[in-house]
């Protein structure tokens, strides 16, 4: 959930001036309320513990490390970004966005959830399924809504997450250490 919060953040933050202005302040604290106190610590395992079909390893890490391999996702995520000119970071973007838009297409066939452009006017009945519709704005009484589509949403047609086949002390490796022998 949040990796894919995560794309989804960087993507917007590249192609929309207003939305990582939005991020900025946020990560800057200027459009959060006070923080709640932190919660008591909690003991977390050193080793995650089995995922139910008995393998060592997470989906999301298998995702996570199938990003890293085929498009560098953890490279350009951690890469400090200061010592490159705009420029730079455009280019650098085209192909790897490129190359996420492949991976994403191969594991989950991602298509728009409605068929209406940004902009176009829709109606929300009463009894709207809330987990494809989200409503933003001036939002006030109950159902029926109508409104301006600001994103069409997307959905995944399948779910192709490679298996792990690795053993259970590499099964946290998102990518290996790469050793070039000369």
């Amino acid at each position: 959930m949040r990796l894919w919060l995560a794309i989804r953040a960087f993507l917007r933050v590249l192609w929309d001036r207003s939305c990582a202005a939005d991020i900025a302040a946020v990560l800057d604290r200027k459009g959060l309320p006070a923080a709640p106190p932190p919660s008591p610590r909690l003991e977390v395992p050193a080793r995650p513990a089995p995922v139910s079909r008995g393998s060592p390893r997470s989906d999301a890490i298998t995702l996570l490390a199938t990003l890293q391999r085929e498009a560098r996702f953890v490279d350009i995520v951690k890469e400090p970004l200061g010592n490159y000119t705009d420029a730079q970071i455009g280019a650098a973007a085209r192909d790897v966005l490129r190359d996420y838009g492949n991976v994403l297409e191969r594991l989950f066939a991602l298509r728009p959830l409605i068929q209406e452009g940004e902009g176009s006017e829709r109606d929300l009945s009463p009894g709207y399924d809330v987990g494809r519709f989200r409503v933003t704005g001036n939002v006030h009484g109950e159902p029926p809504f109508r409104g301006i589509v600001a994103h069409h949403g997307w959905e995944a047609t399948r779910c192709e997450v490679p298996q792990w086949s690795g053993s259970a002390e590499s099964a946290r490796v998102i990518a290996p250490v790469e050793v070039e022998v000369k």
